[in-house]
């Protein structure tokens, strides 16, 4: 199941969302999302799977796993800034659907619940995020003991 995925939004919901969305098509070792490039899009994986990968020391460090119905771009949707991680296509063929944060903030403004649906949503994927990040380093600090 995947767990970044944005529970909340009706069937409705999607209907509004993707009816606004470009369906993009990625193919092994593609950049979905490139470290450090400014994001204007959230996506969302419809088939195939990415990894979210951190740049340091001349390697790249994978931080989590994407599945169908996951989503990314959102932390640079949210702070109107820049990816701070890639998203990499690690099958031979990946299919996202990209919105626009132009076209889904217009969407929250024309529906009104639609927008309180979304940050709900959009919060429990990074509760999930943060405690997930939090028990890898806590397992890393135990490990390093012994």
């Amino acid at each position: 199941m995947a767990r970044n995925r944005l529970q909340y939004l009706t069937e409705n919901d999607w209907v509004l969302i993707t009816g606004k969305a470009k369906r993009l098509t990625f193919r092994l070792g593609d950049e979905i999302i490139r470290e450090g490039a400014r994001v204007d899009a959230i996506y969302v994986i419809r088939s195939g799977c990415a990894s979210v990968e951190l740049t340091g020391a001349g390697s790249r460090t994978i931080v989590a796993q994407l599945e169908p119905e996951d989503i990314c771009g959102d932390m640079a949707f949210l702070e109107q800034s820049t990816a701070t991680a890639a998203v990499i296509a690690t099958e031979a063929s990946v299919e996202v659907d990209a919105i626009q944060a132009v076209d889904l903030r217009e969407l929250f403004d024309t529906f009104s619940g639609l927008a309180s649906r979304f940050y709900q949503s959009l919060a429990v994927v990074l509760v999930r995020r943060l405690r997930d990040t939090t028990q890898q380093l806590a397992w890393e600090k135990t490990s390093r003991k012994d």
